[in-house]
């Protein structure tokens, strides 16, 4: 409403500035009926201007002066001297009051009755006149701009961030005085100040966006014969003009589809015990440089198994695809082209058209979409777009000679193939890089774009990239160059028609650089943002031979030992100094903190030690080598020791035997937590390399005990969890407590069947919750 009175303050204001001529000219020729219609179009504007937004004063103002025109023109009266003087004297009113408005200030207090009765009678008009004259005007504190010169603005801004960028660049490769830095710095901070500026000109209320939705609602309601209560917030976000009409069809089709298919009948929500009246909400609000736009409604949400079905009917998935999607992914799947949830065609949905187009729409403008959904509570759509298209926050990369740019709003890290935790191999045919226990598909820049890399595989960067439905991957690059702000063109439609790039820059030196699309690329690469799909391939591969990749060293008494890679967070060499002992065990500072060491019984007498920093994930512990020797991949074959401790047990690499270190049990002994005692214990079966490798950390991190069946004959009574491979055949011993069925297969194999996926992360981490709850109980 502010800006809608501003609006009307600046327009009356404008045409007040050429009235005043118009209507001493009209004095002296008053049968020009050109100049009578301008003046009667102008109190008539005001009038009903004035109607709608509940000013009483201004109203009756300008109605007086409309009929006294409105004589006029109808040849009932002469525009004598008391006529003009009359209407003269009730524009300077006019403009006193919108003066008033305009500062926020107290209206003045004359008697409007003296001019609204002057203009019948003509008495008093020359006092009247000569007082409204000598008020001065206000001095205006808004103008009127046309939308080409706030582009020739922009443009002219854009140009100046481009050369500030080139002469950083410049600056940086030359040796000169640091004044010369203090002087840039100055200047590159007058061009960020004056690009927020004229950003700033460019920007509107989120509220113009939202004012068509009320009567959009109204009109689907009464179409469907749903009730529907609309509830807006956050109109006073403001965002870039232009973002603004490209955001407006896609709200409207998200709109569109939440009473179409969201919000069910008023006897559908009565039987389901809700309220007749459907809820349909639309925010908006600003996170960083980004504005979120959510619209949620409180209808029967969206059924991820009934899209898989529509999917498969659809030849869109094959059903070992289908079954391996997670929840996020079904959902993601309404995205798809050719995809629809309605029954059956209406004038307003079910031809599935439109939220391929909403996704692509939103991604063009470097935006995301996100939907989240409940079967029977409803669904919330979130569109995550930047403040302004023009000039954006962006990273430059390279392959093979030639620089990209990429959107910094989906770069989530960047890491080297070569560095400690990250681990490329091939998966299904594909690259795939496990990132911290994550599976991520690799895209080669190179290989997509059809160029070749200069540098070696395993010296390349990963770029992790997010797209919509919340997939990720890493883009495979040479090199990275500088954060920057990128100004942001439209590519030529033969470039754009290629679904690779969202725009074009100019970097540093004045070359110009494509944009690249992050969903584009994956799209080209044709890889799967499925993590599910990556698991399962992986899970096949492991079937066939089930290998964990180690770290192998030397210890500080000269032993070849190996230890888990994902364990090792980083390796840091530190000087004797660091290391020191109290109550009766090692300790060493690294960053500011005081870590538990393991693998050393005295300080050792070198100028640098080599530490292995391992971590669960919540503790770190630092292990003390001798060498770190090389990274391979251990086998399954592992002889155990006669007790437990440190050593998991002993394993061949290249003919020699290495001892392998038994995670849990350093942790337990060294890193801070529930004493091993009163922690809960799980059994599990003996002698099976993927309970040892794969489960019994994740058991482990959950807060219990690990003991194989052989080594807690004794303490299997007081197991509190008990878990069993069905594939086996095996069953629990008599007298088990809870028991952990695990099955091979995604699917269960009857009605009955009571076992859980082994790879179905959150049921296990459900049943090991509620495990460990009850043992608390009865303790």
């Amino acid at each position: 409403m502010d800006d809608l009175i501003g609006e009307f303050i600046a327009e009356t204001r404008d045409m007040l500035g050429a009235l005043g001529g118009e209507i001493v000219a009209w004095e002296a020729e008053p049968h020009d009926r050109a100049r009578l219609d301008a003046i009667f179009r102008f109190v008539h504007t005001v009038k009903g201007n004035c109607g709608f937004f509940d000013l009483p004063r201004l109203a009756a103002l300008s109605h007086a002066a409309e009929d006294a025109l409105a004589e006029v023109r109808s040849g009932k009266r002469n525009a004598d001297l008391a006529l003009v003087s009359g209407v003269l004297a009730i524009v300077d009113r006019i403009g006193e009051l919108i003066e008033a408005m305009d500062a926020s200030e107290d209206p003045p207090e004359d008697d409007d009755s003296r001019l609204i009765a002057a203009l019948s009678t003509g008495s008093e008009i020359a006092a009247i006149v000569g007082d409204s004259a000598v008020r001065r005007r206000a001095p205006a504190r808004s103008i009127r701009l046309s939308i080409e010169l706030l582009d020739r603005m922009m443009n002219g801004v854009s140009d100046l961030v481009l050369a500030r960028n080139e002469l950083a660049r410049r600056l940086r490769d030359a040796s000169l005085p640091v004044e010369t830095d203090e002087a840039f710095e100055r200047v590159s901070a007058s061009i960020a100040e004056v690009r927020e500026a004229i950003t700033r000109t460019r920007m509107q209320r989120v509220e113009t966006l939202f004012a068509a939705i009320p009567r959009m609602v109204r009109d689907l309601g009464s179409a469907t014969g749903k009730k529907v209560l609309l509830d807006i917030d956050g109109g006073d976000v403001e965002l870039d003009r232009e973002m603004i009409e490209m955001i407006r069809d896609p709200l409207t089709h998200i709109v569109r589809n939440a009473i179409d298919h969201g919000i069910e009948p008023a006897a559908a929500r009565r039987r389901a015990g809700k309220s007749e009246t459907g809820l349909l909400r639309v925010s908006a609000r600003q996170a960083g440089n980004q504005i979120l736009i959510e619209v949620a409604d409180d209808g029967r949400g969206i059924d991820g198994d009934a899209l898989v079905g529509r999917a498969l009917a659809a030849s869109l998935l094959t059903p070992d695809q289908a079954a391996r999607l997670t929840p996020d992914r079904r959902l993601s799947l309404i995205f798809e082209p050719g995809l629809s949830t309605a029954t059956k065609v209406t004038s307003l949905s079910g031809r599935g058209v439109g939220m391929d187009v909403v996704r692509a729409n939103i991604e063009r403008i470097g935006g995301l979409v996100d939907v989240d959904s409940t079967v029977g509570q409803g669904v919330r759509f979130t569109l995550r777009v930047p403040l302004t298209l023009t000039i954006i926050p962006g990273l430059t990369v390279e392959v093979g000679g030639q620089s990209f740019a990429i959107p910094r709003s989906a770069i989530e890290e960047i890491v080297r193939t070569r560095a400690a935790g990250v681990r490329v191999e091939i998966v299904a045919g594909a690259g795939v890089v496990t990132l911290r226990g994550e599976r991520f598909p690799v895209v080669a820049l190179a290989g997509v774009l059809g160029t070749e890399s200069r540098i070696d595989v395993s010296e390349q960067l990963l770029v992790l990239l997010k797209t919509t439905g919340g997939g990720a991957y890493a883009l495979a690059v040479d090199d990275v160059h500088d954060h920057e702000e990128l100004v942001v063109k439209p590519a030529s439609p033969a470039v754009m028609a290629t679904g690779l790039y969202a725009g074009t820059t100019l970097d540093g030196d004045g070359r110009p650089v494509l944009l690249l699309d992050p969903a584009g690329l994956a799209a080209a690469a044709g890889v799967s943002l499925d993590r599910g799909e990556l698991a399962a391939a992986a899970d096949s591969e492991c079937q066939a031979d089930e290998q964990r990749p180690v770290l192998l060293f030397t210890t500080l008494a000269g032993a070849r030992r190996a230890v888990s890679l994902p364990a090792v967070h980083r390796i840091d060499e530190v000087p004797p100094a660091t290391i020191a002992a109290s109550g009766g065990r090692f300790h060493i500072t690294l960053d500011d903190r005081i870590l538990p060491l393991a693998g050393c019984d005295r300080v050792p007498d070198r100028a640098k030690i080599p530490i292995l920093r391992l971590t669960d994930g919540c503790d770190e512990i630092a292990y003390a080598v001798d060498e770190v020797i090389d990274t391979v991949m251990l086998g399954s074959g592992l002889v155990p020791p006669p007790q437990p401790g440190e050593i998991q047990g002993v394993a061949l690499v290249d003919g020699e035997q290495v001892e392998v270190v038994d995670l849990f049990w350093i942790f337990a002994h060294h890193a801070a937590g529930a004493p091993a005692a009163d922690r809960p214990l799980c059994l599990i079966p003996e002698a099976d390399p993927w309970m040892d490798t794969f489960l019994r950390p994740l058991i482990e991190s959950a807060g219990y005990r690990v003991v194989r069946g052989g080594e807690a004959a004794a303490e299997l009574p007081s197991a509190d969890l008990v878990v069993v491979d069905v594939e086996t055949g095996a069953e629990p011993p008599s007298g088990a407590g809870q028991v952990l069925r695990l099955r091979a297969t995604p699917e269960p194999r009857g009605a009955r069947d009571d076992s859980i996926h082994r790879y179905d992360r959150a049921a296990l981490l459900a049943v090991l919750g509620d495990a460990a709850r009850a043992a608390r109980k009865e303790a």
